[in-house]
């Protein structure tokens, strides 16, 4: 293994940011402190006048995804890749059973595909159907394959969509088992009566997504699930908030002590919902996901959200689907494939909208793009954190570079780009993934099969309701 030496930066943790080296060695950070010397044939990254970071965790994204009838262009190696040149070294993808697979089964076909990744991964489990076998699979999952976290998704009516009996059993279940609720926050059956009714207006083109997935329809799907958790005494994570609805449903559960998380994709940071009327198909097509991009003004609620502690982490939903895939809807805007890039430039866009705009400091930065996940997952310190101990995950950030966002320079294999023409200051000019240096100055030496599967273990199975208190971010975690 490499033996690396980062001197002359600033490491920024989620709690304070100092002057310091990092010396990393066999995957792991050896030495954190000033002056450290470099052994002999290490290799050493000059990071003066720059921040030395944890790499970035994206906590969702979809490689390879079977969906809608087609599959997403990226793979779990070009996806990671594209992730590395962007200072992400970790992602957790899901493994998304068809409606009566068997989970275990769905699992290991995921993780088979997996073994190309660049970067170290994970899986969040969805649970789209019930029976004894899916109860006895999410303990196997727990138990044995290190799955601590289960996703719902309340949308995508006539597919994978779970129906309230399912949530209350799956819910119960990860209660016993020590493990995360996840949901994808989508009144099913509104979107499905709202699609049909926009078609009957003649409506089909893209302009008509974000007319049947309103805010209204996310934020009933999170109070629902928000309030089937509290019941049963579950922490829940709503994943991709994208209105300020959804985030006020969020904040009003927490102020009642309520543990319940949430998650926003940089894309509902920055984009808004003008890009549906675009004339061009294949541009409103390419923005096309769910739950959609919203009116500008919900923004700032999810940025508030960020800044306040009521919201926790970001990601992006990578899931790139290539302009003939997209094609599929040009008649019916509801067939069109749902799914946008962004692994690559997810830092660099909040860096650039956050830290320069003074929303963030530069530690929030790092809670919420790598700490708070670790955290949320049951992987910190190994993940999240310069520190003695903690894995060699590191991005060097040069918080004056700059670039212009776009498809012919990312990484990713999608033909398209959300952020498409936006400048950012802000960049990563090296990325370290255990211990090895795989970005460095706009050189990405991405290796296929390197990435390791990373292991989460259960949480306490104590999530009692008299127990909840919203002042710690995550459920109490097992001592590692």
């Amino acid at each position: 293994m490499t033996t690396l030496l980062i001197r002359g930066g600033t490491v920024v943790n989620a709690d304070r940011a100092f002057r310091a080296d990092v010396l990393c060695q066999d995957g792991r950070i050896v030495q954190v402190g000033e002056g450290l010397s470099a052994p002999a044939g290490a290799t050493t990254v000059d990071a003066g006048g720059q921040y030395v970071m944890p790499g970035g965790i994206d906590p969702h994204t979809h490689m390879q995804l079977p969906f809608m009838g087609t599959v997403t262009m990226d793979d779990f190696y070009t996806g990671t890749a594209a992730g590395l040149a962007g200072g992400t070294t970790m992602i957790i993808d899901f493994v998304i059973p068809d409606p009566k697979e068997p989970l275990m089964a769905a699992y290991k076909k995921w993780r088979g595909w997996a073994e190309k990744a660049a970067s170290d991964y994970s899986f969040h489990v969805a649970v789209t159907w019930w029976d004894e076998s899916v109860k006895q699979d999410m303990g196997t999952l727990v138990k044995e394959e290190g799955v601590n976290s289960f996703k719902h998704f309340m949308a995508y009516k006539n597919a994978i969509m779970c129906d309230d009996e399912t949530l209350v059993n799956s819910f119960s279940r990860a209660l016993e088992l020590g493990a995360m609720p996840t949901v994808h926050a989508e009144n099913g059956e509104l979107v499905y009566l709202l699609q049909s009714e926009i078609l009957a207006k003649g409506i089909t083109g893209p302009e008509g997504h974000p007319l049947s997935r309103p805010p209204r329809v996310e934020s009933e799907a999170a109070n629902r699930a928000i309030a089937i958790a509290d019941v049963l005494g579950v922490p829940i994570y709503v994943v991709h908030v994208s209105s300020a609805e959804t985030a006020e449903v969020i904040a009003l559960a927490r102020s009642r002590g309520q543990r319940v998380y949430g998650e926003v994709l940089a894309g509902h940071l920055v984009v808004d919902e003008s890009v549906y009327r675009d004339p061009s198909f294949t541009k409103a097509a390419g923005y096309v996901m769910s739950p959609p991009f919203r009116e500008k003004g919900n923004q700032e609620f999810l940025w508030r959200g960020l800044q306040s502690g009521n919201l926790h982490t970001t990601a992006t939903d990578h899931c790139t689907f290539c302009a003939e895939q997209k094609a599929a809807g040009k008649d019916n805007f509801a067939k069109i494939p749902n799914g946008c890039g962004g692994i690559e430039e997810r830092m660099a866009v909040i860096w650039d909208a956050g830290v320069n705009t003074g929303r963030l400091t530069p530690s929030e930065f790092v809670a919420i793009t790598s700490s708070n996940t670790a955290k949320l997952f049951n992987i910190y310190p190994q993940k999240g954190s310069i520190t003695v101990g903690a894995d060699a995950d590191v991005v060097v950030w040069d918080p004056l570079g700059s670039k212009t966002l776009s498809v012919k320079t990312q990484h990713s294999k999608g033909d398209f780009n959300i952020f498409e023409g936006r400048q950012v200051k802000g960049i990563p000019t090296h990325t370290i993934s255990q211990g090895e240096l795989v970005f460095a100055k706009g050189d990405l030496r991405a290796k296929s099969g390197v990435g390791r599967y990373i292991k989460r273990p259960a949480f306490n199975a104590d999530f009692s309701a008299s127990k909840l208190r919203s002042s710690a971010l995550a459920p109490t975690a097992v001592k590692r």
